[in-house]
């Protein structure tokens, strides 16, 4: 039986798929964070370039990819579909589980399928500085990647549990010319005033998108870049999901669910929203995200308007949110750990078109095992979501002793990760489901919005 399945590079994706060509409603406005009105490209500008910000704003269902950054993607593009016949086996399962693998990137994810073009349009308007957050540091090694490439310096605020656990993302980034600080720091007004009230505060993505924010707002020659969340980072991610659909085609397959680990949206989005145009189009496949129990966005928060940085500087979007000062435990899924979801993801959920599961983090430790022993590759933590949702699908195929084929995404390696499963394999770590009452209490300062 085949294992691999395989694209030439003549067969990476000439374009992006855009699914707010397939929404069941058009997207909630971007308000600004001052005066809580529609923003305007101008608003953006300082942030974003031009190019950038189009494809933020468009409802293009194809968008190209440019010629400079397909080049670029042969350097790992297109990813590999893995059959995982000996896991399939160790479970005694009837299901049939593939795995799209984004650990063949230079960075280690599928960070870089983004982190490529936002450089490159970066590069095109003028910019001199890119300045950056990142939480367990595959963005922040594909960004300072990415702009090793096209020359540009970069910046990286990387929340500060991450920056103690991750030593060696750290080096990453420096050793791809980036200069790392944690955050929060004491370069930015906002970082010296957090840790005035905190000097010991362990940092979150919102603090540090606050803080690279700030920096990209008050430095001309700087714009920010954002590894999640946005339109246009989630559009740039949807080469996993096109590569995949082919690639099942040359296994003579179809899944019956799609998974993929969240946090902020973009690896999931990359897989599952190709699939979206497939549900539109009648087709019937589930699409399944999981999170982390520490962090619950979208299966505990609310769909609501709020910032997506605690300093309240970022723009204020609708989304699956736990409130923008939450503050996450230091699980070592940091990639995990931000307080809202896509606003795309988000709408699709509230829709109903896609489904989000909760999970704890030694249920997940204990799949990744499983899996490492089983298809010898050892998964970053984030993705190990992925493989607990996988593993818990096909057990539920067995236990109804029905066919059932899974496609999931297997977003990155855990090479550099290695202090988590130290931490697991010794007994330290421990589960942390976010109390409800926490919740709560962060839920309460959402922004006012105007009907």
């Amino acid at each position: 039986m085949q294992t691999k399945f395989l694209l030439g590079e003549n067969r990476i994706p000439t374009h992006w798929y855009n699914v707010i060509a397939d929404l069941p409603a058009p997207p909630a406005p971007v308000l600004h964070p001052g005066t809580l009105q529609p923003v305007t490209p101008a608003d953006m500008l300082p942030l974003f370039p031009p190019q950038l910000l189009e494809q933020e704003m468009s409802g293009e269902r194809w968008i190209k990819i440019p010629d400079e950054v397909r080049e670029i993607y042969k350097l790992w593009r297109p990813s590999p579909l893995i059959r995982a016949h000996r896991l399939e086996r160790l479970l005694g399962t009837p299901a049939k589980i593939y795995f799209k693998y984004e650990g063949v990137s230079p960075a280690g994810s599928h960070k870089p399928n983004t982190a490529v073009p936002q450089a490159y349009y970066n590069k095109l308007a003028g910019t001199k500085r890119i300045a950056s957050e990142t939480g367990a540091g595959q963005w922040g090694s594909s960004i300072a990647l990415a702009c090793q490439m096209f020359g540009l310096e970069c910046t990286i605020y990387m929340v500060r549990v991450s920056h103690g656990q991750k030593p060696y993302r750290r080096s990453m980034m420096q050793l791809w010319g980036a200069e790392v600080l944690a955050s929060p720091s004491p370069r930015t007004n906002v970082g010296r005033a957090i840790l005035a009230r905190d000097p010991q505060n362990q940092g979150s993505l919102g603090i540090a998108i606050s803080e690279a924010v700030e920096d990209a707002a008050t430095h001309d020659d700087t714009k920010y870049a954002l590894g999640s969340v946005l339109n246009h980072v989630c559009l740039h991610q949807t080469v996993i999901g096109l590569e995949a659909k082919e690639q099942m085609k040359e296994a003579g397959d179809y899944p019956d669910v799609v998974i993929a680990c969240h946090g902020g949206g973009s690896n999931f989005a990359g897989m599952a929203f190709p699939f979206v145009a497939d549900k539109a189009a009648g087709k019937q496949v589930r699409l399944l995200a999981v999170e982390p129990a520490s962090c619950p966005t979208l299966t505990k928060g609310v769909y609501d308007f709020d910032f997506g940085d605690t300093a309240r500087m970022a723009p204020v979007v609708k989304m699956h949110t736990l409130g923008h000062d939450f503050m996450p435990p230091g699980i070592h899924a940091g990639g995990l750990r931000y307080h809202g979801a896509s606003p795309l993801v988000s709408q699709l959920l509230h829709h109903g078109i896609i489904e989000a599961r909760a999970v704890g983090q030694l249920s997940c430790f204990e799949a990744a095992v499983t899996f490492a022993r089983t298809e010898a590759i050892i998964p970053a933590p984030e993705s190990s979501h992925a493989i607990r949702g996988a593993i818990d699908e096909a057990l539920a195929a067995k236990a109804e002793g029905k066919p059932r084929t899974i496609l999931f995404n297997l977003s990155g390696h855990g090479h550099v990760d290695m202090t988590a499963y130290d931490d697991y394999l010794s007994g330290k770590l421990v589960d942390y489901e976010y109390p409800a009452e926490k919740v709560k209490e962060s839920l309460a300062h959402l922004p006012k919005v105007p009907a």
